[in-house]
């Protein structure tokens, strides 16, 4: 069933690619392998690239989707990740996988991925999902884009809009991603406001949010 999923996933991608462009570059050549050794390398769009001539199975291969990533503390949630920094065959061709698991009432909070449009399938479980929108009247005003996803319910994540994904049932809930980047870039919203280094000014999140300073600084203590 997952390996079906998967399958999907990928074939949706290669459609929606035919209509629009990756925010990656093109590739220059049939594939680029990321390397560290510059010595023995040309530099392309992307990462240093490794000698066709040495390329590998193994540069294209990635073992561990099928079990949980690193927790994220605090949240009930696990993430493993299928990028440029784990697989580096992936390099210059605009694509990876994430794989995400929730304890029950487990969130991965609001986020945004900056270089990338994501699709998930749910594997396992029940999630309550989103994302926000401008409100195109009003700046100010955001417009709210919620689903309650079972097993195999496929929802999207528009490049660059805050999104997030809550397991509402009591039972684990599993999801598998894709993205249109090699390397989609993470901004947490919540720690990269209150937990910058160094920390934004007082007067700066105290305004945004309408916040004595106390809170601001309960906040920052919170998520540095």
């Amino acid at each position: 069933m997952a390996l079906c999923l998967l399958t999907f996933i990928l074939v949706t991608f290669g459609l929606l690619s035919s209509f629009v462009s990756s925010f990656d570059p093109s590739p220059y050549q049939d594939f680029c392998i990321a390397t560290s050794d510059s010595k023995a390398a040309v530099f392309v769009n992307g990462k240093f690239c490794k000698d066709p001539k040495l390329a590998t199975a193994d540069d294209f291969f990635l073992a561990g989707l099928n079990v949980s990533g690193n927790p994220l503390p605090g949240l009930g949630s696990f993430v493993k990740l299928a990028d440029i920094n784990s697989l580096p065959g992936l390099n210059t061709l605009g694509i990876s996988l994430v794989r995400a698991d929730f304890a029950p009432y487990g969130l991965i909070p609001p986020h945004t991925h900056p270089r990338g449009t994501e699709i998930i399938v749910v594997l396992e479980g029940t999630l309550y999902v989103g994302f926000l929108a401008p409100d195109t009247m009003n700046p100010f005003k955001t417009q709210s884009f919620t689903k309650i996803l079972s097993k195999g319910d496929v929802f999207v994540f528009p490049q660059g809009l805050i999104h997030f994904q809550y397991n509402v049932g009591h039972t684990n809930a599993t999801v598998l991603g894709a993205l249109n980047s090699q390397n989609a870039g993470l901004i947490v919203v919540a720690s990269e406001l209150f937990g910058s280094n160094p920390p934004l000014l007082d007067d700066v999140l105290s305004k945004a949010f309408q916040l004595d300073k106390k809170m601001v600084k309960q906040l920052q203590g919170l998520f540095s």
